[in-house]
């Protein structure tokens, strides 16, 4: 059993639409983070993860996920559940809990497209 608490995650602004923060748990197969999304992000394109499955919990507000052939309408209460290998835009005025797996990393999150 572990607990992080709230002043040991690490911030991750994307930019002013996106702001993460990312719970270290130190585990390769499962990550937890808190999401508050505010607008399109990414401002352009498509953002991705390579490796990861994401599930997505809305703690608050609404919005959209759009993929090219498909979009998603959420509000509060929600779980949305994203592949590795989607590629997929926010547009959206809410917070989630964001745990992937295997763990999230950088380097195999994308931003692609325009």
């Amino acid at each position: 059993m572990k607990i992080i608490r709230a002043n040991e995650a690490i911030k991750y602004e994307k930019n002013n639409q996106c702001t993460v923060f990312e719970y270290p748990l130190d585990d390769p197969d499962i990550n937890c983070a808190v999401g508050k999304i505010n607008g399109r992000y990414p401002k352009k394109g498509y953002c991705m993860n390579e490796k990861c499955k994401e599930l997505i919990y809305v703690i608050k507000g609404s919005g959209r996920l759009n993929k090219s052939d498909m979009t998603i309408d959420f509000k509060e209460n929600d779980v949305i559940f994203i592949d590795s290998g989607e590629k997929y835009f926010w547009d959206a005025n809410c917070t989630v809990i964001m745990p992937c797996t295997p763990s999230w990393y950088p380097e195999q999150y994308k931003i692609v497209g325009n």
